[in-house]
Formats: structure tokens, sequence, C-alpha cells
């Protein structure tokens, strides 16, 4: 953690959060839900990439859906195009405005694939048990 976070933390420790008390199932909670935020930003990023885009459209994309994940943040998009990169799901291409963009290639179709199916299974899962 930066050391002018660890501040913040402890300072709101000290005060903000010095009366609430979390269990071991509440921190599970809330990494699960955080898990599941970054799985749904990855999945709406790889949806977008079946078609070419710079990562300025990427944002204002993911904007129309609602997720904000990366106003005043870009660069954590762009470690994220990055990662996929160097894992070989996308392809990188520079226009001659020296303009970057990306697009999956076949392993991040594949990928994306596999993420819906398992996300959809999710949702029925979830509808089950609301409707059960």
């Amino acid at each position: 953690m930066e050391s002018r976070l660890r501040g913040l933390k402890k300072s709101m420790d000290d005060t903000e959060f010095s009366q609430l008390q979390f269990t071991e199932q509440h921190r599970k909670k809330i990494r699960a839900k955080i898990s599941e935020d970054d799985d749904s930003v990855l999945l709406a990023v790889m949806q977008l990439l079946v078609e070419e885009k710079t990562g300025y459209e990427l944002v204002q994309f993911l904007r129309g859906r609602g997720i904000r994940k990366f106003e005043d943040n870009e660069g954590s998009l762009y470690a994220l195009l990055h990662q996929l990169e160097q894992d070989g799901c996308l392809q990188s291409s520079w226009n001659e405005a020296a303009v970057k963009y990306y697009l999956l290639n076949n392993k991040g179709s594949k990928l994306l694939r596999k993420m819906e199916k398992q996300s959809s299974s999710k949702r029925f899962t979830l509808k089950e048990i609301v409707e059960g």
C-alpha cells in the first residue's frame, strides 16, 4: 500500500471506522463482490473488443454500459489491456496518427465465449434462487 494511503487508512480506522466491527464473513462477502465486479468489467471490456477500438473509445463505451471504473483512472485500463495483450488475448496496432487500437484475437475470442457461458450460468443460478 502506498505511504499516503497508509496514513489515510490509520486516520479512518481511528475515527470513522472505529465503531465498525467486521466479521470474517463480512470480509469474505466484500471480497467476493469486488471479485465479481472485476469479472464483469473484464467481460465488458472483452465484449467491446470484438471490434477494434482505442482505449479512449473503450472508456466511452464502458461509460455507456454504466461502468465508470476507468474514469479518472485510464491508466488501469491500459494496464488491463497490456496484460491481455501479454497473455495473447489481444492484438494491437498503431495507425498513421499514432493511435493504438486493440482487438480480440482467436485466443481472446475463445476466452470471451467461455466467460460469457460462465456468466450466463451464474445469472441462471441466481434467477433460480430468486424465483425458487
